[in-house]
């Protein structure tokens, strides 16, 4: 393990404590106490371990990548390079390709039953191919069910829906419709939905707390708390995220790119926000960066945009770090274009840029005057760019993902 992998590991262990930690605020019983701290005790070696490992130097020269190869990277021959091109499935054996079709015309009528069937811990790419339908299912990827490949027939027939929610007892971190906690999961053409509501608070429509995962051509739809980029290095290329409050949050390394991020009209006497970054220390290499992208708003949510003011994101958490680069801002944006998530939480500590975005609500003129508040220039956002934050040229050359490696 090189130190870029180790400090990946050791940032998504310490998001894991504070989820562990909100888990446990609705528990009860005389050993709660004893239990929390031992889980905030334990944790510390786990801080003082990534805080005195150095950081990997940063500058890669413009137009040239990061190749160094990662972990768990898996290597493809080349048959299988063309994974995510159009043509892809006809140059598999139909017997590599595990297919589920809801009509029974397939392996498997469930999703769930295909990753049941597929080999655990696998070092290959292990295809499912999910033909046109709604599946109504919560998927689950646990974490032996390494390289997953989840092809569907397009976001807009091959449909993913569940509708758990914290309204209806579940905790945000179990209410996903789909949870991936296995690395080099992919998927391409899939509909992902919390069908639960505004009403019902936090539903999660996807969950990735998985490494060197990736995601393209797919649209997830929810209210609040759509995509929960919970942790490691995450990729979503075009996109489209719907989507009401902190509908693009956790401590992930994400990048989005190319994608249609789109604010939904919220509840009368809400706001919407589009990230909640929830970075709890300065030594985590995490964050959410927005590059590329088109920051807009359903037609419901234009029409009425005067009656709910809307942001770009709050920090979850006091080392909260979010950027835009290049990204198109419609009007819809409040001109402060970021919000507090409460009155006493320092505003220093966090760290919120954007750089050379565009459109009209992109002004920079009345943005918020916060210290951690960052007007980007080139070096700054390169550090936020595939290359260098998520180290993509060591891994996404092989999944067939496009990607732009840096401004």
């Amino acid at each position: 393990m090189n130190i870029v992998d180790a400090r990946a590991y050791l940032s998504a262990a310490l998001t894991n404590k504070n989820t562990c930690l909100e888990g446990l605020d609705s528990a009860s019983g005389t050993m709660k106490p004893a239990l929390v701290k031992s889980v905030i005790n334990t944790y510390k070696h786990v801080s003082n371990s990534l805080s005195v490992l150095p950081k990997p130097g940063t500058g890669t020269p413009k137009g040239q990548k990061n190749n160094q190869p990662l972990m768990n990277a898996p290597k493809l021959s080349t048959r299988k390079q063309g994974l995510f091109q159009d043509s892809d499935r006809g140059e598999y054996d139909p017997n590599e390709v595990l297919v589920v079709a809801a009509d029974g015309t397939g392996n498997f009528s469930s999703i769930t039953e295909a990753i049941n069937f597929a080999p655990n811990n696998s070092m290959g790419r292990i295809v499912i191919y999910v033909k046109e339908g709604i599946y109504e299912e919560n998927v689950e990827i646990p974490s032996y069910k390494t390289n997953i490949v989840m092809l569907g027939d397009g976001s807009d027939v091959t449909v993913i829906t569940g509708n758990r929610s914290v309204g209806d007892g579940w905790t945000t971190f179990r209410s996903a419709t789909l949870a991936v906690s296995g690395d080099g999961f992919l998927a391409r053409d899939i509909a992902i939905e919390n069908s639960a509501g505004p009403e019902k608070h936090q539903a999660v429509a996807l969950r990735v707390n998985a490494d060197l995962t990736a995601f393209y051509r797919c649209a997830i739809y929810g209210y609040q708390d759509t995509l929960y980029v919970h942790s490691f290095r995450q990729f979503y290329r075009e996109c489209d995220i719907f989507g009401t409050i902190d509908f693009i949050f956790g401590n992930a390394a994400a990048i989005l790119q190319d994608c249609n991020i789109i604010s939904r009209k919220p509840l009368p006497g809400q706001f919407t926000v589009i990230t909640a970054q929830s970075r709890d220390s300065p030594d985590e290499d995490t964050g959410i960066s927005i590059q590329n992208c088109s920051i807009i708003a359903t037609l419901d949510l234009y029409s009425n945009s005067s009656s709910f003011k809307s942001y770009l994101g709050r920090p979850w958490r006091v080392y909260s770090r979010t950027v835009y680069l290049e990204s198109y801002i419609d009007n819809f944006i409040d001109p402060k274009g970021w919000t507090k998530w409460s009155t006493e939480q320092p505003l220093d500590t966090l760290y919120y840029g954007e750089y050379d975005n565009y459109g009209p609500g992109s002004s920079i003129d009345n943005r918020v005057q916060w210290l951690g508040y960052h007007l980007m220039d080139y070096g700054d956002a390169y550090r936020f760019t595939v290359s260098e934050f998520i180290n993509g040229d060591g891994w996404l050359d092989t999944t067939s993902v496009p990607y732009d490696n840096g401004i």
